[in-house]
This record gives C-alpha cells, sequence and structure tokens, in this order.
C-alpha cells in the first residue's frame, strides 16, 4: 500500500520545477530574438548569444530547474514529476501571450487546457510507488557445515 510522501517543502520544489522552466525557456526565447539567428558553423556567433543577459539569466534558470527537478525525482516517481511539473505549459503560454504578445491559436489553448486537466489526474495519485521489500523469514539460512 503507498501513502502520500509530498510535504509542503516536496510541493515547494514542484513549484520551483514548474515556474523556473518557463521563465528560463522564456528568457532565452527573448534573448535569442535580440541576437538573430544563428549558425553553428559559426561559433562566434554563439559566444556572442552566451554574453547576452538575458539568455545567461534564462541558463541560471534553467539550471535551477534542472536541479530541482532532480531532487524531486529522488522521491517521486517520474510519472508523478513530469505531469505535475508541465503546468509550465500554462505559464509558457501566458508569458508568451503576455509578456512577447506572441498569437496564441484557439487550438494551443485548447491543448493547453487538455494538458491541465491531464495533470488534475495525475495529481490524485499516489507520489512515490513503495518497492515490497522481500520478507525476511522468506530467506535460506546459511547451511551447516559437515562435521
Amino acid at each position: 500500500m503507498t501513502h502520500s510522501t509530498m510535504t509542503f517543502r516536496r510541493w515547494l520544489v514542484l513549484g520551483v520545477v514548474a515556474v523556473t522552466a518557463p521563465l528560463g525557456d522564456t528568457l532565452l526565447s527573448i534573448g535569442m530574438t535580440r541576437v538573430g539567428p544563428v549558425s553553428l558553423h559559426h561559433l562566434s556567433e554563439l559566444i556572442y548569444a552566451l554574453k547576452t543577459p538575458q539568455i545567461l539569466a534564462g541558463i541560471a534558470l534553467l539550471i535551477c530547474f534542472f536541479s530541482s527537478y532532480l531532487a524531486s525525482l529522488s522521491w517521486a516517481d517520474l510519472t508523478f514529476v513530469l505531469p505535475a511539473s508541465s503546468i509550465g505549459n500554462v505559464i509558457v503560454a501566458l508569458l508568451a501571450r503576455f509578456w512577447k504578445h506572441e498569437h496564441i491559436s484557439p487550438m494551443r489553448w485548447l491543448g493547453i487546457l487538455l494538458i491541465t486537466a491531464a495533470v488534475g489526474f495525475v495529481a490524485r495519485g499516489p507520489s512515490y510507488t513503495e518497492v515490497p521489500r522481500p520478507h525476511e523469514s522468506l530467506q535460506l539460512e546459511p547451511e551447516a557445515e559437515p562435521r
């Protein structure tokens, strides 16, 4: 039988996962819009892009996301963490719409709504599946040495 292992701190870490990824991605997008097209054949363009403040902030936020994501995977199942962190799709859409002024089609809003509804279903289940341990009485005793 499983029980919830979620505490306030763990929900907070999941919140950090959900917020830092969309913020980091949005800042990368803003920075790359300012830098312009970059070719992998010209390393100097990539190095210049890495000097842009928005890109540096985006990378820092994505490092924060990744470390929080790793922490959450240490105490919760992947099938719980990944859907729970997908609320970031809503945050990305809101940031893109209201910060970057991008047009978001009704079909994309519908997709975001479906993802959010699915997250609600997943979040109702247990956060951690306990692996049953073999019962100690079932282990064989060592054989006695012959006399």
